[in-house]
């Protein structure tokens, strides 16, 4: 009888031994790099395809005089050619630098002030009642209907741009983070509770941990409105003070009647966009969802 009894128990031991082993299994993550051909086909050969067929196209309007007017719509080339000008008179890193600089640096402030305004506006009943609204209309509101104020307030300055995107970015980055907030397990802030986790050291080791997801997409919706901002402000408030940036080369197309330095200003403001995700929002974006589990490397 005792013997059936240590055979059953090792029996059970051993089902007990293999689930483990499967659950450590399921949990286990290939992280086996990608080939170089996989890479090439699923990430870079698709933009690169769709590159490639907007100039073909935009070269074909041009080309078969479908728009024979110049000064409506350059070719490609002319485009280049303005840009290569600008790139030997040591005129392109300039225009690019001034408006990136503004537009990280008034980002950096409006993270600063929407943080510790979500994390309020989350948790406190009162405020979220008084200001929560005012902030979803702030951030319906277009970035562009602040800039004649801020003009009058501030003048024609550095502190009236950066007024502007913080208008534009504390309520998407606040709204973000609430968004965030409100979608944390309940359980998980009993847990930290009963843990001792409580007051600042709850926010920071529960809370704000758990609400990642959601502040990130608010941040980055953040620089998004910080960037489209920056733009309405250079085009509407130009001085020559200010430097020039690329809402203002921009600007300066338009009052010369030149379509290949406007294009050149939108195709600027579109790459730095594009380069600003891709180098900081979309690998912190990777790496929340990695550390959750929800993305294989």
């Amino acid at each position: 009888m005792a013997s059936t009894d240590t055979t059953i128990a090792d029996k059970d031991g051993n089902d007990l031994a293999g689930l483990e082993a499967g659950l450590d299994a399921l949990e286990t993550v290939q992280t086996s790099r990608k080939p170089f051909r996989q890479t090439l086909t699923e990430k870079i050969l698709p933009p690169v395809l769709a590159v490639a067929l907007v100039l073909a196209l935009w070269q074909a309007l041009v080309s078969f005089k479908v728009v024979d007017d110049p000064t409506k719509l350059p070719a490609p080339s002319a485009v280049w050619d303005v840009v290569h000008t600008a790139w030997l008179q040591g005129e392109l890193l300039d225009y690019i630098w001034t408006s990136v600089s503004r537009g990280l640096l008034g980002f950096c402030f409006a993270l600063l002030i929407g943080t510790p305004l979500g994390l309020l506006v989350a948790r406190v009943k009162f405020i979220r009642a008084a200001i929560g609204p005012i902030l979803s209309g702030l951030q319906s509101l277009p970035s562009v209907a602040w800039v004649p104020p801020a003009v009058i307030w501030l003048g024609l300055n550095n502190s009236m741009m950066y007024a502007v995107i913080l208008l534009g970015a504390v309520p998407s980055i606040a709204n973000g983070l609430v968004s965030g907030v409100d979608q944390v397990p309940p359980l998980f802030l009993r847990a930290g509770r009963t843990l001792g986790a409580t007051g600042l050291k709850g926010t920071w080791h529960i809370v704000l941990p758990a609400a990642l997801p959601g502040y990130v997409a608010g941040l980055k919706q953040g620089w998004a409105f910080s960037w489209r901002s920056l733009m309405a402000a250079e085009i509407i408030a130009s001085f020559p003070d200010l430097g020039v940036g690329l809402g203002q080369l921009l600007e300066n197309g338009r009052n010369a009647s030149d379509m290949a330095m406007v294009f050149e200003a939108i195709l600027l403001i579109l790459i730095v966009g594009i380069a600003i995700d891709l180098l900081i929002f979309s690998p912190l974006e990777r790496w929340v969802l990695r550390s959750r589990g929800l993305l294989v490397k």
